[in-house]
């Protein structure tokens, strides 16, 4: 059995402290906590104070890159939250709080449940994705990939 795991990176416009990002930081825990009680919900990377993973630093060479990854039962559970939710505000007002001329970097890929997944595997990810394109390893939405490696028409 797999769970569906995803990581999106995306540089931040100004520093968690910055006014410009309040709205954003106000909204962080919240948000975090309805992904955590949405059904089909598994795990999500945080620091070592169980806050967002944003505080986190990251393998990325420029500290304002932002890391997110976390964990679902199946692609249904994953959209519903994502899209069908509160998220869904963050999702379309991104341009806000993040650098959109920047690398911004969305990865899909099966895990092996009982797995999960670390900031190397998530980097890894995102760099097969930028080397070959969406395959069975390393997808997204746009080629979405089940768990025996075939390509869906989503």
């Amino acid at each position: 059995m797999y769970y569906l795991a995803q990581v999106n990176v995306a540089r931040f416009k100004a520093s968690l402290n910055d006014p410009v990002m309040k709205e954003f930081v106000d909204f962080l825990e919240p948000v975090n906590k309805f992904a955590e009680e949405s059904p089909g919900f598994v795990w999500r990377l945080k620091d070592e104070q169980g806050r967002s993973a944003s505080y986190i630093e990251t393998p990325f060479k420029d500290e304002m890159m932002a890391v997110n990854i976390s964990v679902w039962e199946d692609l249904d559970s994953f959209k519903g939250f994502v899209y069908g939710s509160v998220h869904s505000y963050f999702l379309r007002n991104k341009k806000k709080w993040f650098d959109m001329k920047g690398t911004s970097q969305f990865v899909l890929w099966w895990l092996p449940k009982g797995e999960l997944p670390t900031l190397k595997m998530a980097k890894d990810k995102l760099e097969l994705h930028e080397e070959k394109g969406d395959s069975p390893e390393a997808f997204t939405m746009r080629a979405f990939y089940d768990q025996n490696g075939k390509l869906l028409n989503l």
